[in-house]
């Protein structure tokens, strides 16, 4: 992907791949060395970066090192965030603690127990790996308590997914690669995934997907569904539906704006407008009027056509959907709204 300029888009290290140069870095500074410079580490994929150690601190049993994160030019809410790893002897093996500014999961259905601090399961297995490393080298005994922290990060998790996740007190520790590459939308699309997850394991029959805040609010409401059935799903229909497909759940809910919708109606699976766009000769066949060809907009065409075209737009959404999901078990039903919010057309009437 590239910019305006052909520049190419720079990549950047997830808070997993961060935490880990962390740790590698205060343990070496807990069991004898000068405090590094910058420290390496290899990522599951064999990639070595290079980090610069930005923090470090230390007493009597103790060493704590920082990195601050880099997404590169992803949009990610973490991005400049200082990511802290405390090392100190454990009565036994590798343990994991969450410092300030890093969540505890509260609810089932994530890849991290209830209780535990929300490290995933891979930056666990980094770190893991690291201390064993560094052991070896050192002659010691890999029994570590890792404590991992992230100052403001319980501000910065208000504007993740992670509160309604039943995540509480911080952010995750995420990272599946170590690498975050710009616009991939691989988070946005994993959390969608929990949020699944998540809704099966509090025993949920129901939940919704919404394009945008409008729609969630107005779904929500229209079917008294808790916030832990409300996926964000955003543009990323078919990351939602596909997912469902292997997990299924008794009922889902689409809404959306009807231009968004009308997109997914004719088989767009990423609804984004950079990534998707309406086909108004078939918007005309579908009500039979050669004037919509002409059409700029979904919304013009339904000036022309109202409710004809939004009830078109809902069933067609509705069958696009079903077709994904491929089963018998899970009703799928589509509220397409406007702007505003006013209910322009249902499927489960």
């Amino acid at each position: 992907m590239t910019t305006m300029t052909d520049k190419p888009l720079r990549r950047g290290w997830t808070t997993g791949a961060c935490a880990t140069a962390a740790t590698r870095a205060a343990l070496m500074r807990l069991w004898g060395d000068d405090w590094p410079e910058t420290v390496q580490i290899t990522l599951p994929r064999g990639e070595v970066p290079t980090f610069e150690v930005a923090h470090r601190d230390n007493g009597p049993g103790w060493a704590e090192a920082g990195i601050i994160k880099d997404a590169g030019d992803d949009p990610d809410v973490t991005h400049g965030a200082m990511i802290i790893a405390r090392v100190e002897a454990s009565e036994g093996g590798v343990v994991f603690a969450a410092g300030d500014g890093v969540g505890t999961v509260t609810r089932p259905g994530l890849p991290i127990a209830v209780g535990e601090p929300a490290i995933n399961p891979v930056p666990r297995s980094l770190m893991d790996e690291t201390v064993g490393d560094l052991a070896a080298v050192y002659g010691r005994a890999p029994d570590v308590r890792i404590t991992i922290r992230i100052p403001g990060g319980q501000d910065l998790a208000a504007k993740t997914w992670n509160p309604r996740l039943g995540i509480v007190g911080g952010l995750s520790v995420l990272g599946t690669t170590g690498i975050v590459r710009p616009f991939s939308c691989a988070a946005w699309i994993a959390s969608i995934h929990r949020g699944i997850d998540v809704a099966r394991a509090a025993g949920l029959t129901h939940v919704a997907g919404c394009t945008g805040a409008t729609s969630e609010q107005v779904v929500q409401g229209l079917f008294g569904l808790p916030d832990v059935a409300m996926l964000d799903m955003g543009d990323f229909a078919g990351g939602m539906l596909k997912y469902l497909r292997r997990h299924p759940v008794e009922r889902v809910t689409i809404g959306g704006g009807i231009g968004k919708l009308a997109k997914l109606a004719q088989g767009a699976l990423d609804l984004h407008s950079g990534r998707s766009q309406v086909d108004f000769a078939q918007v005309a066949e579908w009500t039979s009027d050669p004037l919509m060809r002409n059409m700029n907009t979904v919304l013009q065409a339904y000036t022309i056509k109202g409710k004809e075209l939004a009830d078109i737009i809902a069933l067609r959404a509705r069958d696009q959907a079903a077709a994904i999901l491929g089963n018998d078990s899970t009703v799928v039903d589509v509220v397409v709204i406007d702007r505003a919010g006013t209910i322009l057309a249902r499927t489960d009437q």
